[in-house]
């Protein structure tokens, strides 16, 4: 995850040309228009998930937007008005808090359990060899194996590469003598949503940095 504070311009029904260096992710070489994602919070300040900039937009022109943080960093320009002759623009903030009630998920963050985010929570590696693999190598492994009672939950799932799922087969780490190599746990929501974005722009980073759990896993 690279903070990136790069301001990025966006001219809505056109195709934006490739970026310079200075408008790409820091070290993909990747231009970051069609990457970045806005943070969503409720009224209250709970982070509720990461939205794309139209979902961003759609709050925006709606009047549904009850306070931002961080200076805008995308500019989408809309059409021009009969009216006044003007061309309508919309400055998007790196954190945008909704108007409404509370979001159920912000209430109670619980992260569902998926490939993805186990993979990310896991910084796609093998939690048994250690190696990293790209996505369609890896695999969601029950430390205590389910036809021997294991729960499907995040506290008995790590992320496996094939070979070592395949060899570990049926039995726990111990029996197979495959030690992890991290103890699996649950992320709460705030780890959930800096894991899940590998573009994180800075003032977003500060943000959810500050809310993070007390008591750092290992």
């Amino acid at each position: 995850m690279e903070p990136d504070r790069a301001r990025l311009r966006l001219v809505s029904g056109i195709e934006p040309p490739a970026a310079p260096a200075s408008r790409q992710v820091a070290g993909t070489g990747v231009p970051a228009l069609g990457r970045v994602r806005l943070l969503a919070l409720d009224a209250h300040g709970r982070a509720l998930d990461w939205m794309s900039w139209q979902e961003a937009t759609c709050l925006y022109v709606r009047g549904a937007v009850a306070w931002t943080l961080g200076q805008p960093c995308l500019s989408v320009r809309g059409g021009t008005s009969r009216a006044t002759g003007l061309r309508s623009l919309v400055e998007l903030h790196p954190i945008v808090a909704a108007r409404g009630h509370a979001h159920a998920r912000a209430i109670d963050p619980t992260p569902a359990l998926t490939n993805s985010a186990l993979f990310a929570r896991d910084q796609h590696l093998c939690m048994y060899c250690g190696q990293g693999h790209p996505r369609q190598q890896l695999t969601r492994d029950h430390v205590h194996p389910v036809s021997r009672g294991g729960a499907d939950i995040w506290e008995n799932v790590v992320t496996a590469c094939f070979a070592c799922n395949s060899r570990k087969g049926n039995r726990t780490p111990t029996q197979a003598s495959m030690p992890l190599l991290a103890v699996p746990y649950r992320p709460s929501w705030i780890e959930h949503l800096i894991l899940s974005n590998r573009n994180i722009l800075a003032d977003q980073m500060a943000f959810l940095s500050s809310q993070l759990p007390k008591r750092r896993r290992h």
